[in-house]
């Protein structure tokens, strides 16, 4: 079948995403009712598993491999995946040539509500901004991608002979073990993207990341006896201390992004009347992607050791990694899935899109340092990721959608 001329293509293109805009918007909207808290993902898949199918991919649900958590790429956390599974969509012959798109459908927890202008499972729009608990990270990427898949599909009936795998997956919010069981379960691709929250920049580097719980200890005792220690909070003093020392050591010389310490929880003792006798530290510490993560590990916990050097206590900190084992990763900005990605932006925007590096990391890691492949993130423009009133732009959804589906029309096209 011969093809339309380009601009005429490519107006059919434009047209599709428009008329179908709103029901991608639909669809974000169920999405972000399912509270897909680390595992509890499922009604969400089953949410994505029907969108995918309905625009006419074959669905298929792949189980985690035995032993995933003891992989040598995989974070910390959760040890039981026997009943957990990933959504895996394909369009066209797969094999060679293909293409993968990911985004995961875990989101953080919604924290105290009360600091939401509205309920945070329960979507709500305003002055053209969808709020709510994953509307930003990353559902409305999973929108995005699926509008541009549905619009392309809709204004090219030879779409379906393109080679392209869609990868829904989970466990990316504390340690990435979804898409690294992905991988090991054989869905690769020769390029990705992933279709995280970027501005509608291209991203394309990120830093190393782990996480870790630390728990200290102390002489417990009546109130009565209390002075200036506080006990077990006096240790979790000193290990903050030495982290931040070496938060600071990571960062000198300063560079373009900062690597930065963050105490996400805290929490000791069990009486308000007696001192603490224990009180535990989950941390998140960057490092520079030139690093080693055992390098990383291996400065954590020289800091804890000597955190326990300072302080009397009846036995030493006990640290546990328990989440993020992340190396980071660059892919040059001059490799040609970035400048394909550039090229249908420009073609969407008139404008030359923004190649960024990110202070965290995502799941392009795994395909860009596993495998070799070539993985890049773009997407919609969102703010308060992991905070209250957390949402996205609808419209950067629309001009993301854009962007996608020139870019998934030129794949695989001669150039």
């Amino acid at each position: 079948m011969a093809h339309p001329m380009p601009h005429l293509r490519l107006e059919r293109i434009d047209a599709a995403v428009e008329r179908l805009s709103e029901r991608a918007f639909g669809f974000l909207d169920t999405l972000v009712r399912e509270r897909s808290l680390p595992g509890e993902e499922t009604e969400a898949e089953n949410v994505l598993a029907a969108e995918l199918e309905r625009i006419g991919l074959a669905v298929e649900r792949v189980r985690y491999p035995d032993g995933i958590e003891r992989d040598p790429a995989a974070g910390g956390g959760a040890a039981d995946y026997a009943d957990r599974r990933i959504v895996v969509g394909r369009l066209g012959p797969g094999g060679p040539g293909t293409l993968l798109v990911n985004g995961h459908l875990d989101v953080v927890p919604a924290g105290d509500e009360r600091l939401w202008s509205s309920p945070p499972f329960v979507p709500h729009v305003h002055d053209g901004w969808m709020t709510g608990r994953g509307a930003g990270d990353m559902k409305a990427g999973l929108a995005m991608a699926t509008l541009a898949l549905e619009a392309l599909l809709s204004a090219d009936p030879d779409a379906p002979a393109k080679s392209i795998a869609f990868v829904g997956a989970i466990e990316e919010e504390r340690g990435g073990n979804g898409t690294l069981a992905s991988i090991r379960a054989g869905i690769v691709g020769d390029a990705v993207v992933v279709v995280e929250p970027t501005d509608l920049c291209i991203l394309t580097s990120g830093i190393g990341v782990l996480w870790c719980e630390v728990e200290v200890f102390a002489a417990a005792g009546h109130a009565l006896a209390a002075g200036p220690s506080m006990g077990a909070l006096s240790s979790a003093l000193a290990v903050i201390e030495e982290l931040r020392t070496l938060e600071g050591e990571l960062n000198t010389p300063p560079g373009p992004v900062h690597h930065s310490l963050n105490i996400g929880t805290l929490d000791a003792g069990d009486w308000q009347s007696a001192i603490p006798d224990t009180a535990r530290i989950g941390c998140r510490i960057g490092f520079p992607r030139t690093m080693r993560v055992a390098d990383a590990m291996a400065r954590v916990e020289a800091a804890v050791a000597r955190a326990g050097e300072r302080v009397s206590a009846p036995r030493p900190p006990a640290l546990r990694w328990n989440g993020f084992r992340a190396e980071g990763y660059d892919l040059d900005a001059g490799d040609p899935l970035v400048q394909a990605v550039a090229a249908a932006h420009r073609s969407a925007h008139g404008e030359e899109p923004a190649v960024t590096a990110t202070a965290g990391t995502t799941d392009a890691r795994f395909y860009l340092n596993l495998l070799g492949v070539p993985a890049l993130c773009y997407g919609p423009r969102v703010e308060n990721m992991h905070a209250a009133d957390e949402r996205v732009e609808l419209a950067s959804i629309v001009a993301g959608a854009r962007t996608l589906a020139r870019f998934l029309d030129s794949w695989g096209r001669p150039t």
